[in-house]
């Protein structure tokens, strides 16, 4: 392996950290399970770094990345449900929007050809959110208590979000889908 495939190898690391941390939130480990979220969270700045400063960008670290933040963020959600930390709707809600998107693009590639997969600027709001109220929550559990207040505005707002998010996907793609009928797949 050479430095160039340094990045990749950074966030495969970070997907084999996703079950991990599914597992400790669930065994009750908190503390073990913000230590991994910290951890992938700077692995995530790391290869991200790396691949921009030294031009190591590659079209499967394209592809890897944004999987292994969703699968993070996914186990995160479903292990804090698991814990009884955060309630099923939210976590239903959450899986559901990016299943969606997930969905669309599929439909995407094999009707129209490649997925640009860009994030608006309200699906990285949505994701930055999703990301507080999960780091809220284990430094709740972890080391001391959040206000209930503040813990339910901030499960609100990501639910606000989420929605949204979910809903504008379907709109921005549908209407390019749209735009794009008829046209043949490249």
């Amino acid at each position: 392996m050479t430095l160039r495939h340094l990045p990749n190898a950074i966030t495969g690391l970070r997907l084999a950290m996703a079950p991990v941390l599914l597992w400790l939130l669930w065994a009750g480990y908190f503390r073990e399970a913000l230590w991994v979220a910290v951890v992938a969270g700077a692995s995530d700045a790391i290869d991200g770094l790396l691949a921009k400063r030294f031009g190591w960008q590659s079209r499967l670290g394209s592809l890897l990345d944004p999987v292994a933040d969703k699968l993070l963020l996914g186990c995160a959600f479903v292990g804090l449900w698991l814990a009884g930390v955060l309630p099923a709707w939210l976590v239903a809600l959450v899986l559901a929007r990016d299943l969606v998107i997930l969905a669309g693009a599929v439909v995407w590639w094999r009707l129209a050809g490649p997925y640009d997969g860009e994030p608006s600027w309200l699906g990285k709001a949505t994701t930055v959110a999703q990301i507080v109220l999960v780091l809220v929550c284990l430094v709740d559990r972890a080391i001391g208590a959040v206000p209930l207040n503040r813990l339910m505005d901030v499960t609100l707002a990501v639910a606000f979000l989420t929605f949204l998010s979910g809903v504008d996907y379907v709109v921005r793609y549908g209407v390019k889908a749209w735009q794009h009928r008829g046209k043949p797949a490249e």
